[in-house]
């Protein structure tokens, strides 16, 4: 019989360790291609990307050829879309406007079997040909919630007391534009409450995530951050542009 597929970004974040999940990418080939670099997860956009609950099993396979979580950012804490694309081959969900201790709590009954929660029973790709599935998959499966409005980061301290939540996910721009700051997330006000955030969910022995460039991750990483997400779309716009600058120069 098969074994269980270990989510290697629950396991390193269990360890402390620092994780990368690469958003951006929507077909298996190109998932399959960046396999090799070592990323830790690939993140399918399933809110606001073209990524369908049919695409999910073959996106999920490429991520498994590499041993990297698939994780997929649903349209909400809504509990048949959770576990449905945990079916699918899915090995975490992300979960936006997480704004409310209810709707945390949801998140985790949706993406838990018994005792913990309330999945859904069914087959799951993961499933197939493991025969302590059932046993073993709360272990295995994330749940990863993005505080990205002003309503959750008043209500964090409440938010964060809900149990076998993965990650709380600090995301600037819908913040920014909670905060009556749309388009500049570097404003001092939003800076101030990406920080705030980000001080209490370690404080409160919990594991921060947050959304990064390049020139951002270091700070980041000073303050204890240890769940980043970046786009490869600003690798290629680096890229692209320092290739045009040679051409040019």
């Amino acid at each position: 019989m098969a074994e269980l597929r270990t989510n290697r970004t629950k396991e390193k974040l269990s360890n402390g360790q620092i994780t990368v999940c690469l958003a951006g990418l929507d077909t298996p080939g190109l998932v399959d291609f960046v396999g090799p670099m070592g990323i830790d997860a690939v993140w399918f956009e399933a809110e606001h990307g073209p990524v369908s609950f049919e695409d999910v099993g073959n996106l999920s396979r490429a991520a498994d050829l590499w041993g990297m979580t698939p994780i997929v950012r649903v349209s909400g804490a809504d509990y048949g879309t959770i576990y449905r694309t945990l079916d699918m081959g899915a090995m975490g969900v992300v979960v936006p406007h997480v704004d409310t201790v209810e709707e945390a709590r949801l998140t985790v009954e949706s993406t838990k079997y018994a005792p913990i929660g309330r999945r859904g029973m069914f087959g799951p790709r993961q499933s197939y040909g493991v025969a302590d599935y059932l046993e073993r998959a709360n272990d295995q499966t994330m749940s990863i919630v993005l505080i990205e409005d002003i309503k959750a980061v008043n209500n964090l301290d409440e938010i964060l007391t809900v149990d076998h939540i993965d990650v709380f996910h600090v995301a600037p721009s819908d913040l920014a534009q909670s905060m009556g700051h749309i388009g500049n997330i570097e404003h001092p006000q939003v800076v101030e409450a990406i920080e705030n955030s980000i001080s209490k969910i370690i404080a409160a022995g919990r594991t921060a995530g947050t959304t990064v460039t390049t020139e951002s991750v270091g700070g980041f990483v000073e303050q204890g951050v240890k769940f980043f997400y970046t786009s490869v779309s600003g690798w290629i716009n680096a890229g692209g542009n320092e290739f045009l600058r040679a051409v040019r120069d």
